[in-house]
């Protein structure tokens, strides 16, 4: 391991998402914000829904702004690198071993992950107004439930950039995560199923179900959530499993 040259990597994307902050910003937080103006805003304003709402889809939209973040800082330079720029070989000739390019793309893709998380939820709190009740009664718990979905967002990222092709983009945006975010519990809780049993089981195979209960639990843990314990361990292996995969296509594809 050369640690001058990971820190170097890692000093240079930040330097890229420096300068790119403003569309980072923006693209973060168009859609989770009007999304919160509309559910969190106008429907209760209306008396559509109960004021209790704020609470229950603010941790979800914290969760979902962090996987979009980090599945994207990772996924599509990768897609680019690899399929059109061609950029990602002169990495590759950098005196490491391949896995730590990668590993160096994961924190990358943390980083920006937490960012998202940490920029849109305040932001989202003064869309919202009073009577939000977020309540932060386990500052750990919740940092390590906001590390471990940082991290889950950009190994996916990792593994989702390894394996779709430029041609694929559309097609995983459709068909990966449009699904996710419909059924991983960022605008309900997951209790709320219990009238879909079959649906309810199903889902529990989307970690992003997993990434919203376990931010509702820390951050309003008056609702209804998957106990914090299965949050955690399942996150856990979600994590394992992913980087395994990951890190085995990126050193596929950049041998090949």
């Amino acid at each position: 391991m050369n640690w001058k040259t990971f820190t170097a990597m890692l000093g240079r994307d930040a330097h890229v998402a420096r300068r790119n902050l403003a569309t980072f910003l923006l693209q973060t937080m168009l859609q989770p914000l009007l999304f919160v103006f509309v559910f969190g805003r106008v429907l209760v304003s209306s008396g559509m829904m109960a004021g209790s709402y704020k609470g229950v889809i603010l941790p979800g939209i914290m969760s979902i702004s962090m996987m979009i973040s980090g599945v994207q800082a990772v996924a599509m330079p990768l897609i680019a690198e690899f399929q059109f720029t061609r950029e990602i070989e002169d990495r590759l000739l950098a005196p490491m071993r391949i896995e730590w390019l990668a590993v160096e793309k994961i924190i990358a893709g943390m980083l920006q992950a937490l960012v998202a998380g940490a920029v849109v939820v305040p932001a989202a709190w003064l869309l919202l107004g009073s009577g939000v009740g977020l309540s932060l009664q386990k500052p750990i718990l919740f940092v390590v439930v906001a590390l471990l979905v940082a991290l889950l967002s950009s190994t996916g990222g990792l593994a989702l950039g390894c394996s779709v092709g430029q041609t694929q983009i559309g097609l995983m945006f459709s068909l990966v995560l449009t699904p996710m975010i419909m059924f991983g519990c960022v605008y309900y809780p997951w209790s709320a199923l219990s009238n879909f049993p079959v649906i309810k089981a199903a889902v529990l195979i989307n970690p992003l179900v997993y990434a919203s209960e376990g931010l509702r639990g820390t951050l309003a843990p008056q609702y209804p959530h998957i106990p914090l314990l299965i949050i955690v361990a399942v996150l856990v292996v979600a994590n394992a499993g992913l980087v395994v995969l990951g890190l085995n296509r990126f050193v596929k594809k950049a041998v090949s």
